[in-house]
């Protein structure tokens, strides 16, 4: 029998059924979000603002799910490498319990169906990613591992009845008038309508589409991390936006699409129009982000050249990057790729502990809207599918572990939403990018303060924007993906948390921030 799939008519939710009345609810379709409903052992409820398995950054991962899977590779050397990355910042307990987690995951995800690919000897084909110092991606579909990975877990949704899910929902506001989740309130076919639960998960990614040029999905524009905050939830790590190094530079705003960091670890080189090579290839993402676009700022035109390194084997090991740059007129065997920085990834998010659970109770986050302490400062490559599917197990478990949270009375009627028409400005991506991108200074996060501000109370973009904004004008140094060129020198190792005191203290445009 299939999980209930509600289509995007407004009948699909009631205020008390009694179905779905205290079931937890899951925001985001991705892989975090699924892996918590399939890890689950009772009814849930998954919201997905597009078709299921539509329009997530999960699905556009090209990369894998690093693992020390091969020989000579351990989850001590994994961890190394994830602490190395991340710049002083990570927490050395959480990374330990993920590398050590990482072996299981992937052997979980290939005993759930995942297509693997794998070596005539049956064993894992693994990549080497930069800042590795072992090849451990776990990889499918050749350069299309997200796509793998979701096919297999959508086939698995659908076939788990206690699982609904409602397509076209999107979270909008969670009650908690007493420091405790009580309800969410959730929009549906146009329409606003009130769930009674103890218990809510956000997995709804990252903040990429609020810059001009991202790799991520256009919807991943921060608003999960807005809800909790304007529920009461703290905020961490917000001024770490990754940059990837190598977006196919198609010369046009909006989403771009990446050009797997595994193509460099298969021996393509970083060129410019002369074609000199100008930096190292496989030094950590922000160090090769920053390169070229230096580069770029001096005059030059950067490309990724694999003719020598893969030529007309190219197809064969990435068709899905083959497919985007043919589609641009680009035939990577034979002519370099431009590339160009775009964001990727945020290290930032809601503040878990490592059960997942917010500083909210009965609020939980998973995935790219968490801030775990997993990536400190800097994402190390192929950490994020893992981090998302043990998160979310995690997740699953404490949820389980906490059943009067999901053991909720149907309200008699749905408190008001106390929340305003929420006013969303089509130049927040401008200044975004224009102020708190790869560098960033003093007058620059002013302007953008300045700018967004004043607008937070009704509009989840520039909330985001702003304390995004705000992070980092507080972080007078250069650590990992945050870059400030009047603070060029690393401080002292230390972690910002943001809470509803710090978006009150934007609305009132308060001079401690601008």
């Amino acid at each position: 029998m299939p999980s209930r799939l509600a289509g995007s008519t407004p009948a699909g939710l009631k205020l008390a059924s009694p179905k779905l009345a205290g079931q937890p609810v899951i925001a985001g379709g991705g892989l975090a979000g699924l892996s918590v409903a399939l890890h689950m052992d009772g009814p849930c409820i998954v919201l997905t603002p597009t078709p299921l398995g539509t329009d997530t950054a999960s699905s556009l991962a090209q990369g894998g799910i690093a693992a020390a899977l091969g020989p000579g590779d351990s989850p001590a050397l994994h961890a190394a490498d994830t602490l190395a990355a991340g710049a002083g910042l990570c927490d050395p307990d959480v990374v330990r319990a993920m590398t050590e987690a990482a072996p299981n995951a992937v052997q979980q995800l290939a005993d759930w169906g995942v297509a693997f690919d794998r070596r005539t000897d049956g064993s894992f084909d693994l990549h080497l990613e930069a800042a590795h110092s072992h090849p451990r991606i776990a990889h499918g579909w050749g350069d299309r591992s997200g796509a793998a990975i979701m096919d297999a877990l959508i086939r698995r949704i659908r076939e788990t009845p206690r699982i609904t899910v409602l397509e076209g929902a999107s979270l909008e506001a969670v009650h908690a008038p007493e420091g405790r989740v009580e309800g969410v309130w959730i929009r549906h076919g146009g329409h606003d309508s009130y769930l009674p639960t103890g218990a809510c998960v956000i997995a709804s990614g990252g903040v990429g589409a609020l810059y001009t040029e991202a790799t991520s999905p256009r919807g991943n524009t921060g608003r999960g991390l807005a809800v909790a905050i304007r529920a009461g939830a703290a905020l961490g790590d917000m001024e770490f936006v990754q940059f990837h190094p190598t977006a196919l530079d198609t010369g046009r705003a909006g989403q771009r699409p990446l050009i797997s960091e595994a193509v460099r670890g298969a021996g393509a080189v970083l060129i410019d129009e002369t074609g000199a090579r100008f930096t190292e290839e496989l030094a950590p993402r922000d160090v090769v982000a920053r390169a070229i676009a230096a580069h770029r700022r001096a005059g030059h035109r950067v490309f990724l050249d694999a003719r020598l390194a893969l030529g007309a084997k190219f197809a064969a090991h990435f068709p899905g990057i083959t497919q985007v740059c043919r589609a641009e007129g680009i035939d990577p065997a034979t002519m370099p790729i431009p590339v160009a920085p775009a964001v990727h990834y945020h290290m930032g998010g809601i503040a878990v502990d490592g059960h997942g659970r917010s500083t909210l109770a009965g609020l939980w986050a998973c995935g790219e809207a968490a801030c775990t302490g997993l990536h400190g400062a800097n994402r190390l490559a192929s950490n994020s599918l893992l981090e998302a599917f043990v998160t979310g197990r995690n997740v699953a478990g404490d949820i389980a572990n906490h059943p009067l949270s999901t053991t909720h009375s149907p309200a008699l009627s749905p408190p008001t939403l106390h929340q305003p028409p929420l006013h969303q400005h089509g130049d927040v991506g401008r200044l975004m990018s224009a102020e708190a991108g790869l560098l960033r200074d003093e007058a620059g996060l002013t302007r953008l303060l300045n700018a967004l501000a004043p607008r937070v109370a009704t509009d989840d973009h520039a909330l985001i924007g702003a304390l995004i904004a705000q992070a980092a004008w507080r972080r007078r140094e250069s650590r990992g993906s945050h870059w400030r060129s009047d603070f060029p020198q690393t401080g002292l190792p230390q972690r910002f948390r943001q809470g509803p005191e710090t978006m009150a203290a934007l609305c009132r445009m308060s001079e401690e921030f601008v």
